[in-house]
Formats: C-alpha cells, sequence, structure tokens
C-alpha cells in the first residue's frame, strides 16, 4: 500500500476503530491520540496542553494570520503572541505532514486531509452513522455515559467541536460530501463490513493509478 488515508468522522461513529482495523489489515500505522504524544514531542509542548486543545475550536485571530506564522516557523515573534490553540494546531499540522513524508499510513481527525491537500497519495474518507447506532456505541464505550440523553448531548458536544475546528482552520466544511473522497454511513454495513468496503476502496484507488 502506498496511499495515505485521512480519516474524519463523527463522535460515536467508529471512525478511530474502523481506522486501526484498515491499518492492521494493510500493516501500516494508524495515527489517533499517538499524533498528539509526537506532536508534543516535536514541538516541545507539553503533552497535556496539546491533549486540553485537541481538536478544539478557536474564536480568536484569523485564520490568515495562523497561516502567516506557519509559514515563518515557531520562532518568530508572531508565533510567541499567539493562542495557546493555534500553537497546537500548527504543532499537529507539522507533525502530519511529516508522518506523511515518511510511510503510508492512517490519520484520523485534525484537519489531516487539509494538511496534506497538496500530496497526490491521499484517500480522504468520512464516516458517519445513524442516531442510535452511535448513541448505543457511546454508551459501551464510557460506563459514566448512564442514558441516551446524557449520550447524545456528548455527541452533539463532540461533533460541533469537531465541526467548528474542522471549518475554521480548513478551507473546506466537516461532513460535507464534497469536502472527501468517500463518505461512508458505518451503521449499515456496521463496523467489520465498513472496513471491507475501505479495503476494497483502497485496493481498487491503487490499481487505477497503476493503469
Amino acid at each position: 500500500m502506498n496511499t495515505i488515508v485521512t480519516i474524519g468522522r463523527q463522535f460515536g461513529s467508529g471512525g478511530r476503530e474502523i481506522g486501526e482495523m484498515v491499518a492492521d489489515h494493510f500493516g501500516i500505522k494508524c495515527y489517533d491520540k499517538e499524533l498528539l504524544s509526537r506532536a508534543a514531542k516535536e514541538s516541545g509542548f507539553c503533552e497535556e496542553m496539546i491533549q486540553n486543545h485537541d481538536e478544539r475550536p478557536t474564536n480568536s485571530f484569523l485564520y490568515n494570520l495562523v497561516m502567516d506564522t506557519y509559514s515563518f516557523g515557531y520562532n518568530s515573534s508572531s508565533f510567541v503572541d499567539m493562542p495557546i490553540s493555534h500553537k497546537v494546531f500548527l504543532a499537529q499540522f507539522d507533525t502530519i505532514k511529516k508522518i506523511a513524508k515518511e510511510e503510508p499510513c492512517i490519520i484520523v481527525g485534525r484537519c489531516a486531509d487539509y494538511a496534506l491537500s497538496d500530496l497526490p497519495n491521499v484517500l480522504n474518507l468520512f464516516i458517519y452513522g445513524d442516531e442510535e447506532c452511535k448513541i448505543k456505541r457511546i454508551r459501551e464505550r464510557f460506563s459514566d455515559i448512564t442514558s441516551n440523553e446524557k449520550a447524545r448531548e456528548m455527541m452533539i458536544k463532540k461533533d460541533k467541536q469537531r465541526q467548528s475546528y474542522y471549518n475554521y482552520y480548513s478551507s473546506k466544511k466537516w461532513g460535507r460530501a464534497d469536502s472527501y473522497d468517500l463518505c461512508i454511513n458505518s451503521s449499515i454495513l456496521g463496523i467489520e463490513g465498513t472496513v471491507k468496503l475501505i479495503i476494497q476502496y483502497i485496493e481498487d484507488y491503487e490499481a487505477a493509478k497503476k493503469d
């Protein structure tokens, strides 16, 4: 496999689990929380700070200022004065680009599709699901979520955060079909069925590129 796969996902859709299973099939790495550890190590920021601002929206500073500062690097005066949320985004942005240059992999969330938009060998996927299935998965995953209503509240909050984060830093719209190469409802085929579909899609994509 020579393709890098990015996965955007609704909370509770199983996107992370699906990414890990696809990665296992191809014998490559899947980066989710692991990306945070590496971004912390390479940027010099503490991991707790990066985790606290991971995929969280921001209302301060303009998008253009963020990208201008990115081009200047970490030592610029503009970077020093930048809000922590922007510094975390840039650290992750940098790490995603480095990871993609090393080897084929799967990267979950963190605007990875946007960070890698200049590369030719990237497939961008979005995983969503039916509310009932997502609530069930959330309750199975989090033992302290004791009702469907609490699971729904958590789901809505997380998706709003991801949407705001993606729409702020990216030039595309989170969850909208034309932002991705393939959008899949994981509730229809289930986790394993969705994994099989993605594997077939990747294999067909790579075969088509060879023709």
